[in-house]
């Protein structure tokens, strides 16, 4: 990756800008209660930060397709009313945007999380303001994958250039996803993935933290 200046940046939104675990692992326990599964430790339940939900339900609980569709029901039914708001914005992230947007970059969502949800997450940490365009999945499952979520946020916009593109991630998903679209890819380590998992998939480069994360956007060095 050389050093250059990215003009379009696409975040991923769980595990990238917002710290989700309580939300999201609350939204799973109460749906697999419906299924007289219970969990006794939130954090047994983070491998579900990340991927779909159909395929976590599916690879961690063996649930077959309609399973996993009653599963993904319940989970909003809770997620919609209370796991939303079960969200920590990571700190320095509201000042990197602001600094990306002075530095005349566009920025865009790209998250596997239902679309409604991700633009009602932004309204709430009052960040909507910073982004060109918000894309994630759709309710009935037909964009779920992190891949036809960046090719979705590529298509609705005005980006020419995809060598001027780079998304970030905390997973190995937003990573694969962002290879399947040939653009480059940053992966950050102050999530739910770890190097191993984002260096085995290709990410161009890994950061830290936020600040190593500004600085190689905005001058493409990470400082010493």
């Amino acid at each position: 990756m050389n050093n250059k200046r990215y003009q379009h940046i696409l975040f991923d939104l769980d595990g990238t800008l917002t710290d989700p675990m309580i939300g999201i692992t609350s939204s799973v326990k109460y749906a697999l209660s419906y299924f007289n599964i219970e969990v006794e430790d939130l954090r047994s339940l983070c491998p579900f930060i990340g991927p779909p939900l159909k395929t976590s339900f599916k690879d961690f609980y063996q649930f077959t397709d309609e399973q996993a569709d009653v599963a993904i029901a319940k989970y909003r039914e809770y997620f919609s009313k209370q796991g939303i708001f079960e969200n920590t914005l990571y700190q320095g992230i509201e000042e990197l945007l602001r600094l990306l947007t002075e530095n005349e970059m566009k920025i865009y969502l790209a998250t596997s999380k239902p679309q409604p949800f991700a633009q009602q997450i932004l309204e709430y940490f009052h960040l909507e303001s910073y982004f060109t365009f918000v894309g994630g999945s759709t309710f009935n499952g037909n964009r779920s994958e992190k891949a036809d979520v960046i090719q979705y946020v590529l298509d609705s916009t005005d980006i020419k250039t995809r060598s001027d593109v780079v998304m970030i991630g905390d997973r190995k998903y937003d990573i694969e996803g962002a290879k399947a679209n040939n653009i480059d890819s940053i992966g950050v380590l102050y999530g739910y993935g770890d190097e191993e998992e984002l260096a085995n998939v290709g990410a161009n480069k890994i950061v830290t933290d936020i600040k190593e994360l500004s600085s190689f956007l905005l001058t493409g060095n990470i400082p010493i």
